[in-house]
């Protein structure tokens, strides 16, 4: 499969979500890096955004919470190219009502090639990268001809199934 090239400008579009047991974590990250993320275009959801936005001070875009539809939306925002990265202090040890929509957020990071970060020690190794500090091209697959597929109709699905019988 072939890959684009899609571009990360200086300032990054970074989403901040957690969940209710490592909210304390990241807000503890975030203000320890707030000098770092304040350069920096900030999504979050939910409380998570409004408890980062209070203790901060930081310009903060807030979707959804989560399990009303926030994972979904900053999952939309990668596909269209809209979050440069993903911190993602999840819960592994806590059963989550909304689990569908975190496991399709994670794909949609990992469909898309985004940097994910699930942990602290992930979150500080990325945010303090050289790569933070410019322009950087991630290589995504090309899912033009995935796109432009012919998808085969009923009708003919049931024809060569027929002839195949026969």
């Amino acid at each position: 499969m072939h890959h684009k090239k899609i571009q990360m400008v200086t300032d990054k579009r970074i989403a901040l979500v957690a969940h209710d047991n490592k909210k304390r974590d990241l807000l503890e990250w975030a203000k320890y890096n707030r000098d770092l993320l304040v350069s920096h275009e900030i999504y979050a959801t939910g409380t998570t955004g409004e408890t980062l936005t209070r203790e901060l001070g930081l310009v903060i875009t807030r979707l959804q919470s989560g399990p009303l539809g926030g994972d979904q939306q900053i999952g939309s925002k990668i596909v269209s190219n809209e979050i440069d990265f993903l911190i993602f202090f999840w819960d592994p040890l806590e059963p989550q009502p909304h689990d569908p929509d975190v496991k399709a957020l994670l794909r949609m990071a990992v469909v898309w090639n985004i940097p994910i970060a699930c942990n602290r020690s992930t979150a500080d190794f990325m945010i303090s990268s050289p790569l933070m500090d410019g322009e950087y091209f991630r290589l995504v697959p090309d899912y033009d001809e995935y796109q432009s597929r012919r998808l085969v109709k009923n009708a003919e699905l049931k024809t060569s199934s027929f002839r195949a019988a026969f």
